[in-house]
């Protein structure tokens, strides 16, 4: 242990930037006051030496408290990221999301792929959609400008005239409309290209580049020195044909899919954000004999925190004074508030009850267990490995393949081609990569996922990216959670029974009338059942709680309690042997029993239970039976887990399981060769749902499980399920189509394009053939997306 104030166990905060230091492999120690320091960098070090006072007090120290680092390198083992606060973005770290090698200081795009990079640690703080405003801003003057361009050149196709200029103008009026959506809204995929060709790694970028590059520069030439080509090229105005709008066209159909693209993975990040807002942000600690409130980083272990009725614990720690009870759905999934009194432990993040009690702090910053769900979200994010994949690896070898064909079209006509060599030459050549471009590749699986989405979202199936719609046709493997899921997340009264002389509507009654003062979810289940049975409720005196017990009190001048058989006892109040048996009988089918006893005697029990949703065991035997193996996880009690799966059948589960087990088992599976998705409805179910191939969050659940699901059941009903895989498989059916329809005008385009027909038939294709022929490649991908609308689910 090091005498460093900075130090919590083998671990130091960097006192200049806040990162979490291993003692063990430090080497940049300081010493200050008699106390040493350590950093993670010898740069940290020096800003230290320079001016050690000045991180302890002013400007510098709320420095360090407000900005705790987005991201740690690792050396060596996996640590948690820890969660921080908002940094300026030239001091984060950023990531490619399928070249995770791929990391660099503030954003960019990655050199290989082109994708845009994201940070590698969420923050608490607002989004940086600079980008993405950037992205729409571009693609809107594209619209713009583009629109205009391409209504120019189809009128003569449709036998209109453009009246308003002569025809020797008009390809001066398409270069001041196509020249700022190719040199300003396309600018990034000139670049990405460039980058690509650097780094020997193609990509669509690169075609895109080319492609856009070439129709532009070919078109400038024939706009500003017609004399430069054959005669039978020009057309009436004394220019040959130019191709403004196809380049203008194919850069506003890739910012579009650009600005989708961004718009999607913007989701992702949304559950990190909602995890990190879910702790306060200050406490309340006790030192000295008085409360004072601080912030949340300033929080030491050790420390004792006031928590108050109503607010969220701000650490992981254990109760010192008090009692209450405490609601952990957010970490068990489980709708039933735990009850809490001295020496047992809490959870950062969870929100206190009715009571009031002292804490003393055990877990802080990194190491608590929100943080650690954190860490477990982003990690899981990171590692799915994105639909783009498949898209570069056909570009890795169409894009050369494609140059090359361009290349050597280009050396055919210029050497054995008719006069004027050279002009020949540059025209198919441009025809090759005109065709080729990938506009309609591009929109293949964009226009699909749209089209589909939206009939998803008709049916209360929101999918929220491209992946999650790949790959649901292909899960074998559900992993479903309990409390949300299969059942309502709501008790409610299942059983009543009475002794002999009583009525069950009076033992309700009691029970009820005693439970009007409490806040428990149990006693707004007897009070929701008493109301449907019409019970008037008598008045209730004397209302104590007894913490894990049940309540005492009197109703109508009678003295009655309720609550489990330890309450009871405690009074010595007898329960029978029938009622014993029956009470175990109960719980073995997934009900929590509440003994009834008035004026000092057992006078009945009642059981309560969550609901299992209707369509649960209808679901879950279709879903069998088209081959999916289903494995329910819950924090809930093995015993009512039991009863549970029994009844909706399904004969593999895990009971008691918290957040970090329930994304081990998606992970095992994983491992196992299963494609996996996850269904839940909770906070804790967030790292599952990310580390599974597709997460299916329930729309009647948290905001951060819809967050960090790719898949929203917006009515939280199970048959979205078979819903979702439905769409799935009729979309990726769509894709595949799509994807034929691209490479089909390719694969004919562009040998034809290039000139193979030339010898035998005198047949060659002009660029603006090409241009038409491209268009209609994705036209009929379009239309083909467009048939998702009516697909029935």
């Amino acid at each position: 242990m090091t005498d460093s104030n900075t130090a919590v166990g083998t671990t130091a905060l960097d006192p200049v930037c806040g990162m979490t230091v291993t003692l063990a492999t430090a080497k940049y120690v300081r010493q200050h006051a008699g106390k040493s320091y350590y950093f993670c960098s010898a740069s940290c070090a020096q800003k230290f030496a320079a001016d050690s006072e000045g991180y302890f007090s002013g400007a510098k120290a709320r420095v360090k408290m407000a900005a705790s680092p987005t991201v740690q390198i690792q050396l060596g083992g996996s640590q948690p990221p820890k969660p921080a606060s908002p940094q300026a973005s030239n001091d984060v770290w950023y990531v490619c999301p399928m070249d995770p090698e791929v990391r660099q200081i503030g954003p960019g795009a990655c050199p290989k792929c082109g994708m845009a990079l994201e940070p590698e640690t969420i923050t608490a703080g607002e989004e940086d959609n600079s980008e993405l405003r950037d992205m729409q801003r571009r693609f809107w003057v594209g619209v713009a400008l583009s629109a205009p361009s391409l209504s120019i050149t189809m009128a003569p196709m449709l036998g209109l005239r453009v009246v308003f200029l002569r025809a020797s103008a008009l390809p001066y009026l398409e270069f001041l409309l196509a020249t700022p959506v190719v040199l300003w809204c396309g600018w990034s995929f000139f670049v990405r290209g460039w980058t690509s060709i650097l780094n020997r790694s193609a990509n669509m970028f690169t075609l895109i580049a080319l492609g856009v590059g070439v129709a532009y520069g070919y078109s400038v030439a024939a706009t500003f020195a017609p004399q430069l080509f054959p005669e039978d090229l020009r057309g009436m105005g004394g220019h040959p044909d130019v191709y403004f709008e196809a380049a203008a066209a194919i850069v506003t159909l890739v910012l579009l899919g650009q600005v989708l693209e961004l718009r999607a993975r913007g989701q992702t990040s949304s559950a990190m954000r909602a995890l990190l807002s879910l702790a306060p942000p200050t406490a309340h600690r006790l030192q000295g004999g008085r409360e004072e409130d601080i912030a949340l980083e300033l929080v030491h272990p050790g420390d004792r925190l006031r928590v108050k009725p109503g607010e969220k614990i701000p650490v992981d720690g254990m109760v010192d004074d008090g009692a209450s009870t405490v609601d952990e759905a957010m970490i068990t999934g489980e709708s039933i508030p735990v009850e809490k009194s001295t020496g047992a432990s809490v959870i950062g993040g969870t929100i206190n009850g009715t009571g009031s009690f002292v804490m003393k702090a055990q877990r802080v910053g990194s190491d608590t267990l929100l943080a650690q769900i954190v860490a477990l979200v982003g990690q899981a994010q990171r590692s799915r490995a994105p639909i783009q994949h498949f898209a570069d690896k056909v570009s890795s070898v169409f894009v050369p393949v494609v140059v090359a064909v361009s290349v050597l079209t280009f050396a055919a006509w210029a050497t054995w081609g008719p006069q004027p060599r050279f002009a020949y030459a540059l025209v198919n050549a441009v025809a090759v990569l005109i065709i080729a471009c990938p506009c309609a590749l591009g929109l293949a699986t964009p226009m699909a996922v749209m089209v589909g989405t939206g009939r998803g979202a008709q049916a209360g199936v929101l999918i929220k990216n491209a992946e999650a719609l790949e790959i649901l046709e292909k899960v074998d493997t559900l992993v479903v959670d309990k409390t949300g899921t299969l059942t309502e997340g709501k008790p409610r009264v299942q059983s009543v029974r009475s002794e002999e002389g009583r009525d069950e509507d009076s033992i309700l009654n009691l029970a009820a009338s005693l439970e009007q003062a409490s806040e428990h979810p149990f006693a707004s289940a007897l009070l929701a059942e008493a109301k449907k049975r019409g019970l008037t409720l008598f008045p209730a005196t004397g209302f104590q709680s007894h913490t894990g017990k049940g309540v005492t009190g009197a109703v109508d001048g009678i003295p009655t309690m309720v609550g489990q058989d330890a309450l009871l006892a405690e009074r010595s109040v007898k329960i029978p042997e029938h009622a014993s048996i029956l009470a175990s009988q109960l719980r073995q089918a997934g009900q929590t029993v509440l003994f009834v006893a008035a004026s000092g005697a057992y006078a009945g029990l009642i059981g309560v239970a969550d609901t299992i949703k209707s369509d649960a065991a209808a679901t879950v035997r279709e879903l069998v039976q088209d081959g999916v193996k289903i494995f329910m996880l819950t924090g809930d009690n093995t015993t009512t887990a039991q009863a549970v799966a029994r009844e909706v059948g399904i004969p593999d589960f895990e009971a008691e399981v918290l957040p970090d087990r329930k994304s081990q088992v998606v992970a095992r599976l994983q491992k196992e060769g299963h494609v996996v998705a996850m269904a839940g409805d909770g906070i804790n179910d967030a790292p599952a749902l990310a580390q599974a191939q597709v997460g299916i969050a329930m729309g009647t659940g948290t905001d951060v499980a819809m967050s960090a699901g790719s898949v929203v059941l917006l009515k939280g009903d199970l048959r979205g399920i078979l819903r979702a895989r439905k769409l799935s498989q009729a979309a990726m059916r769509n894709i595949r189509q799509n994807l034929f329809f691209a490479f089909v005008y390719n694969a004919l385009g562009v040998p034809i394009a290039a000139g193979v027909l030339y010898p035998f038939f005198g047949w060659k294709l002009s660029p603006i053939l090409a241009a038409a022929a491209m268009s209609l490649s994705s036209v009929s991908v379009i239309t083909n997306s467009l048939r998702l609308r009516n697909v029935k689910l």
